[in-house]
């Protein structure tokens, strides 16, 4: 009899073997999960919302029809043929002529792509502006901060839309690329404020004061510590900025302050289509399709990257 079964027998235990457990057992091997990071954290919730899905891939499709799409079709934007001079849409041109010959559908891609520049552009731009001068005002203080404040608060007294109306003389012979510097220039004072007050709540952070006594630079600090703390409401800010920046060179193309003939843009189109909206719509009908096509999927995106990223926004909503 072993050792084990004479201690049972002593102990009047009935006759089971009872075998010890080995230690360890029922406690999870190996080292404890990790927890998720705030970006896995709202990528998992992003991927869950339909209206991302819906969004993105709508707009996936919008770039490559913009840049494919020229490829596979025989007409330029700005050739004629005068054998079919305001001619709506048939097989030969899909989205018809205007009243010079020229093809709709080519010329719609072309506007779509200038359009989707220069919104790509600005926008973003617009967003590292306010993160640069939000951050550096924010954990500045003092003087920098009154005087980066002063400038803020006298940007958003100034209309916008009536400034760039003004200025717009200066890009008359300039490239789009100078439109699109004017919009982000005017668009990044709401965003640099909520920057600023953020970062005036991170500066007094323990591993940012860590960081400052151990001699960081400032430049360092608000690109380790600080922008990555305010990255997410940047990334909602940037999105949504796109459309604001498209539909601000659209509004100033469609008034005639932007984009200018010969130069192709959404603007100019539905601006040459309006007046034949009743009599020709297809001047009208196929550029402004284009235009709320694309802005409601990229509304969608930003949409859902703001539920994502606050979800107490989103409820009751899928």
């Amino acid at each position: 009899m072993s050792l084990l079964e004479e201690t049972n027998a002593e102990l009047g235990a009935p006759d089971v073997l009872v075998t010890p457990q080995p230690l360890g057992v029922g406690v999870p091997s190996g080292p404890p999960a990790r927890p998720r990071s705030r970006g896995r954290l709202i990528w998992r919730r992003l991927t869950q919302t339909s209206r991302f899905w819906v969004g993105a891939i709508v707009i996936g499709l919008i770039l490559a029809w913009a840049l494919l799409g020229p490829l596979f079709y025989p007409f330029d934007a700005f050739g004629r043929d005068p054998l079919n001079m305001g001619l709506g849409p048939t097989q030969l041109h899909w989205f018809g002529t205007n009243s010079i010959g020229q093809d709709l559908y080519a010329q719609t891609l072309v506007g779509l792509q200038k359009s989707l520049v220069i919104g790509l552009i600005a926008g973003p731009l617009g967003t590292l502006i306010a993160a640069v001068v939000g951050s550096v005002a924010g954990y500045m203080g003092g003087v920098v901060d009154r005087v980066l404040v002063w400038c803020i608060n006298l940007l958003l007294v100034l209309p916008s839309f009536i400034l760039l109306v003004i200025l717009s003389p200066l890009f008359k012979g300039l490239s789009w690329v100078f439109l699109t510097i004017f919009i982000a220039g005017f668009s990044w004072m709401i965003m640099a404020q909520v920057v600023r007050s953020q970062t005036k709540s991170l500066r007094d952070r323990d591993f940012v004061k860590a960081a400052r006594y151990m001699g960081v630079p400032m430049p360092k600090i608000l690109g380790r510590h600080i922008i990555p703390n305010v990255a997410s409401l940047l990334i909602i800010d940037a999105t949504l900025g796109v459309v604001a920046a498209i539909l601000a060179e659209t509004s100033l193309s469609y008034f005639g302050f932007g984009i200018r003939a010969p130069d192709v843009s959404l603007g100019t189109l539905l601006a040459e289509g309006t007046s034949a909206a009743v009599t020709r719509p297809w001047l009208f009908v196929f550029p402004a399709g284009a235009l709320i096509v694309t802005l409601f999927a990229v509304s969608l995106i930003g949409d859902a990257l703001r539920d994502a990223v606050d979800p107490t926004s989103g409820v009751n909503r899928d």
